[in-house]
């Protein structure tokens, strides 16, 4: 099955947080699944870094690059219908990288692995 990660999914895993549930290892872990990671994620870390928030040991493009690689990871591209899909969703969710993810999730018909509840507004399957 084809699974899309949140951001925050896919910082934990490659940390191997605590905050990871169960249920979220035993998906990734699965290898009859396809892991996802989106440029909308790739985009919220970059931001994340120039604010501050967030350091890497590595710079951006090679840190994604080995991790997508060493995890079997795959990467799903921005295409115009996802965001285009944006403009249909309601505003349940603010947080314009949620939004994207959203839109993906149900453009491409993948469930997405998040601990955001908020998502459940917008009838994206959604485990966790």
């Amino acid at each position: 099955m084809r699974i899309l990660l949140d951001t925050h999914t896919f910082l934990w895993w490659i940390e191997a947080s605590d905050r990871l549930s169960s249920k979220a290892m035993e998906v990734i872990s699965d290898r009859h699944n396809t892991c996802y990671l989106s440029l909308v994620s790739v985009w919220e870390v970059a931001i994340k870094i120039g604010l501050g928030k967030l350091s890497l040991s590595e710079p951006l493009e090679y840190f994604i690059g080995q991790e997508l690689k060493k995890n079997k990871f795959r990467q799903l591209g921005i295409r115009l219908w996802h965001v285009s899909g944006v403009s249909t969703l309601p505003l349940h969710h603010r947080d314009p990288f949620d939004r994207l993810l959203i839109s993906q999730a149900l453009m491409e018909g993948m469930p997405i692995l998040s601990a955001d509840e908020v998502i459940d507004a917008y009838g994206v399957t959604r485990w966790w």
